[in-house]
C-alpha cells in the first residue's frame, strides 16, 4: 500500500548565545529541531513524513500548487507567516512571487488536509510575531486567531478535558491525558468542533474547508509546552496517526 505523504513545516530553530567572561566575550551558534517525536509517531503508522525546517521555508516551500498537491497533509508547527510571505525573490530582489498563504488556502479548498500545531510562532505567538491572524490560512482553520500575543503559560500544568471522545481522532484513547504546560488561546468558529478543551479554551479543534479537512492543536508537539510525560505517552503515536488519518479523509 502506498504510504500517504505529510509535509511538516517548521519545528526547528537556531540559537545565538553570547558568553561574557569579564572584559572578554565570545559567541556560539547552535541549530535545534523538535520534530523527532511527531515524525516518529507518524512514521510508525502508514505515513511518510518530509520535514521542511524553519530556516528553509522562505526559499523552499513550494510555489507550485501541483507540487503541494503531492502531499496528503500539511502540518505547520512553530513557524510564522513571514517565512511564507517573504520569498528571497521578493524580500531581497523586490520581485513578484506567489502568495504561499493563498496557495495553502487553495490546497485545502481542493481537498488537502491542514493541521496547525501551537507554539511561540504559530497562531499569533509570542508578542504577536507569528502573525497568522487575518491570513488566508486562518480562513481555513476551524478557529479564529487573536491579533495579540495569544500564549497561555501554565507552569503548574493542566490536563486537557475530553469533550468529544467518540470522534475518530480520539477513538481508543483514554479520557485521562498527560499534563501540558501551555497553549495558544483561540476562539472556535461556529463550524468548528472542539475535541479537547481547558477551562473552555480550545486545545484540539477540527473542521472542514471546501473539500479539505483542518485541525488546530493549540498546544505543542515538542518541549516546552509538551513535556516528556506527553511525548512518551503510550497513546502519543496513536493520537497523531488517527489525526493524520482523519485529515486525509475526503
Amino acid at each position: 500500500m502506498k504510504r500517504k505523504r505529510i509535509l511538516v513545516v517548521g519545528e526547528s530553530w537556531t540559537s545565538v548565545e553570547t558568553h561574557c567572561k569579564g572584559f572578554d566575550y565570545f559567541m556560539t551558534v547552535s541549530h535545534n529541531e523538535g520534530i523527532k517525536w511527531l515524525k516518529a509517531a507518524l512514521e510508525n503508522g502508514e505515513f511518510l513524513v518530509e520535514h521542511l525546517p524553519s530556516q528553509a521555508v522562505a526559499a523552499d516551500f513550494p510555489t507550485d500548487p501541483a507540487i503541494l498537491k503531492e502531499y496528503d497533509v500539511i502540518m505547520l508547527s512553530d513557524i510564522g507567516s513571514n517565512s511564507f510571505l517573504l520569498h528571497p525573490d521578493t524580500y531581497v530582489r523586490s520581485r513578484r512571487t506567489t502568495n504561499r498563504l493563498k496557495l495553502i488556502q487553495q490546497y485545502v479548498k481542493e481537498g488537502g488536509g491542514l493541521c496547525m500545531i501551537g507554539g511561540y510562532m504559530t497562531f499569533q505567538g509570542i508578542d504577536g510575531r507569528g502573525r497568522w491572524h487575518g491570513t488566508p490560512v486562518e480562513a481555513c482553520l476551524p478557529v479564529e486567531i487573536h491579533f495579540c500575543d495569544d500564549r497561555v503559560e501554565v507552569p503548574e500544568g493542566y490536563e486537557p478535558q475530553v469533550v468529544q471522545g467518540e470522534h475518530p481522532i480520539l477513538k481508543g484513547i483514554p479520557d485521562q491525558w498527560p499534563f501540558l504546560l501551555g497553549y495558544n488561546r483561540v476562539r472556535t468558529k461556529p463550524e468548528g468542533l472542539n475535541l479537547l478543551e481547558h477551562e473552555g479554551d480550545p486545545i484540539l479543534t477540527v473542521g472542514t474547508y471546501g473539500l479539505g479537512k483542518t485541525m488546530a492543536f493549540t498546544s505543542d508537539c515538542a518541549p516546552h509546552w509538551a513535556p516528556y510525560e506527553f511525548l512518551e505517552w503510550k497513546y502519543f503515536d496513536q493520537f497523531w496517526q488517527q489525526a493524520a488519518q482523519w485529515l486525509t479523509g475526503r
